[in-house]
């Protein structure tokens, strides 16, 4: 062993020593390192993975897993548990010093902007989205909702738990028969779909996903909604606006956007909106208010191997940019545990099917299955920790009018949209075009 792998070997020792549970580390040599009875044991196949190690760079671990210089034996939850302890640092701040922190944000900087044309845009999502929908459909629910479910009751499946989120969703937008309804980035239609067949709108969607976009014409035709649903490929910035929209809908969207392009997006947005209308823009942010992504390596890992082009930002950068284009917030609403749930269930899910996962992938289905299991599971403990939160954020394009409207508990002026300014709507009674909260005898669990 050379000096400098020697050199690395304390402060590797250091950082398993001060672990939550018992981890030991196995050198290519054989050597071991750490606890003699650990619960979690890393097989080190390259040096560069003790660098990282022994630095707590653990989106570099991560792509070392990825790449095969690292295997991991023992369960992903106990590599989750330790995770925050071999970090050692706050992933959500900044470095202290002023020049790598200048550095990092002129970089970043430069990766904005170079990140999101229409055609790139288009790539990134086909390259994330398309991978292949029999590989999807083997870890999502049967409505293929891709986005975080919301637990309203004890026990619920996680297929319960997304119809649930699509009506919680429903119910926010006071959704109402025959008014126009667009879901931007529809995915494969799961709130589309759940909002036409169960409130009556007459629902458009978008997506950039060829994939996606063939699916949801696909259930459009068999469930006889022609006329009433329609998914288009087109980007959100190409999207007609001589004829606005009653209610809108971004369902993990804004993540794709850009920090540069939220304000053309939310601008974008109110230009689709009729006055008075409502929009509900559902979306992963940032833990951190300053950070440009996460440390560790965490956010380069995510955008080399999962989600080209995604950027995160703070709910209170969402707000101000969402107000800066002309909207008005009324409601946000936190639902970050409900995510690190929701990606428990998908890491369950997968790791239930690895084998029918193997096969649907294909040639790269080791590197894409490593990849996507330690994402599942890291994002898991992105929101436990805070590091990355998920807000539900209602607002409206206001109609200007000033005048006293009846509302059904209080009267109230100024309303100057649909929106009650009383949260009883959410959890009262069914009204017109809804139906009751679906419960667990209504679906069974998938995987």
């Amino acid at each position: 062993m050379s000096l400098s792998h020697r050199l690395l070997l304390q402060p590797a020792e250091q950082r398993l020593a001060n672990l939550p549970l018992p981890c030991s580390v196995q050198l290519p040599g054989g050597q071991r390192i750490g606890a003699a009875q650990p619960r979690l044991r890393l097989v080190v196949r390259d040096m560069r993975a003790l660098m990282h190690l022994a630095q707590g760079a653990i989106g570099r671990l991560a792509e070392d897993y990825v790449e095969g210089r690292l295997e991991i034996e023992g369960r992903l939850r106990d590599l989750m548990a330790v995770a925050p302890a071999l970090l050692g640092t706050d992933p959500t701040r900044e470095s202290a010093s002023f020049l790598p922190r200048l550095l990092g944000r002129v970089q970043r900087s430069l990766w904005e902007r170079s990140h999101h044309s229409r055609a790139k845009d288009a790539a990134q999502i086909q390259r994330h989205y398309d991978v292949c929908d029999d590989f999807y459909a083997l870890w999502l629910d049967p409505r293929r909702v891709y986005s975080c479910a919301y637990f309203a009751q004890p026990g619920m499946s996680l297929a319960a738990a997304q119809e649930a989120k699509l009506d919680h969703i429903c119910k926010k937008l006071l959704l109402k028969p025959g008014e126009r309804f667009i879901d931007i980035g529809a995915g494969w239609g799961g709130l589309l779909l759940w909002a036409a067949e169960h409130y009556g709108v007459q629902a458009t969607g978008i997506t950039l996903s060829k994939n996606q976009y063939a699916y949801v014409n696909r259930l459009i035709e068999d469930k006889g909604l022609q006329g009433r649903v329609k998914m288009l490929l087109q980007d959100y910035r190409d999207v007609d606006e001589s004829q606005p929209y009653d209610k809108v809908a971004s369902v993990g969207m804004c993540e794709h956007v850009g920090r540069p392009s939220l304000a053309l997006y939310f601008a974008k947005i109110r230009r689709l909106l009729k006055p008075g209308g409502l929009v509900m823009n559902h979306g992963i942010t940032a833990g951190g208010t300053d950070n440009p992504q996460l440390a560790g390596g965490m956010g380069d890992f995510i955008e080399k191997y999962i989600f080209p082009g995604g950027q995160l930002v703070h709910v209170s950068v969402m707000l101000d940019t969402l107000a800066r284009g002309g909207l008005e917030p009324l409601d946000a609403e936190c639902l970050r545990p409900h995510y690190a749930q929701t990606l428990w269930h998908w890491l369950d899910a997968l790791e239930a099917h690895e084998a029918e996962a193997r096969q649907a992938l294909g040639t790269h289905a080791e590197k894409i299955l490593r990849a996507y299991r330690l994402y599942l599971a890291g994002s898991a403990m992105g929101f436990e920790q805070g590091w990355i939160s998920l807000f539900q954020v209602l607002g409206s394009h206001p109609d200007g009018v000033v005048e006293t409207r009846q509302e059904p508990a209080t009267t109230l002026r100024a309303a100057q949209s649909e929106y009650p300014f009383n949260r009883e709507y959410m959890v009262g009674n069914p009204k017109v075009g809804e139906r009751p909260l679906p419960s667990n005898a209504e679906c069974t669990a998938f995987a």
